[in-house]
């Protein structure tokens, strides 16, 4: 069954899903399905989706049921200008399907949004990013040495993967967890700020508030979680990161 999975998600017939659900304004404009892949190749400490870091813990489903259920929702997208948001996990560590699911919502009209780390942007094709609408961009830190004490890989490529949508005009929301003692320095901040600035197709900017909402999670699964004695910042805090992005001239939420 491993194999055929595999077989399967090398031609984009089947991936490996974790799950979906129908939120409303989390992951990209009005109501969304959002299609949760398995699979990342970040280790992010603050991660709170522990369980879909390895892709063999998904399910198997096939690219048309997908479609399918996508198919159902048509009237609610277009009531609320919603749309697919494909998440994860790392989506791009499954170009094949994630290709053959963007290009089916393009061809019922759906608004598309992937939500990516950008560290395998190279697996993006220029076809599959015809395809997508919105770029979720998460920037984990503003510098190599702090990401890879954060997430266990380099950042250069996720600052290629946003430069390359840019020059495409591909609209991009970036996605920056702060966490304090690990990604809220001044000068790191200051940093993150000055790259997502030099993305020109940045049309918002979210800093997120680091939360313990995925410790039970790592505990059941019997991971190490570093974050355990982290709290989450406070509105002072907040504010100054906020502003630290605003004054690059950024529209900050």
């Amino acid at each position: 069954m491993h194999r055929e999975l595999l077989s399967g998600v090398r031609t984009g017939a089947v991936g490996s899903v974790h799950s979906w659900e129908l939120v409303t304004a989390v992951d990209g404009p009005g109501t969304r399905l959002t299609v949760f892949l398995a699979g990342c190749p970040l280790r992010c400490l603050y991660c709170h989706n522990p369980d879909t870091m390895r892709m063999r813990d998904g399910q198997r489903v096939e690219v048309t049921e997908v479609l399918r259920r996508l198919h159902r929702y048509l009237p609610v997208f277009r009531a609320a200008g919603g749309g697919l948001t494909v998440s994860g996990g790392e989506p791009l560590m499954q170009p094949a399907f994630l290709a053959r699911l963007l290009r089916g919502a393009r061809e019922l009209g759906v608004h598309t949004a992937v939500d990516t780390s950008g560290f395998l942007g190279a697996n993006a094709s220029d076809a599959l990013l015809d395809d997508v609408d919105l770029v979720l961009l998460d920037v984990k830190s503003g510098d190599d040495a702090t990401s890879r004490h954060v997430t266990g890989r380099d950042l250069q490529p996720t600052l290629d993967f946003g430069r390359r949508l840019s020059e495409r005009g591909t609209e991009i929301w970036v996605r920056f967890v702060l966490v304090p003692g690990l990604t809220d320095a001044v000068d790191d901040v200051a940093r993150v700020a000055d790259h997502v600035a030099a993305m020109t197709s940045v049309s918002r900017v979210e800093v997120l508030p680091f939360h313990q909402m995925g410790r039970e999670k790592w505990e059941r699964l019997g991971m190490d979680y570093a974050l355990t004695g982290t709290s989450p910042p406070d509105a002072a805090l907040l504010a100054r990161a906020r502003a630290q992005f605003a004054a690059r001239g950024l529209t900050v939420y």
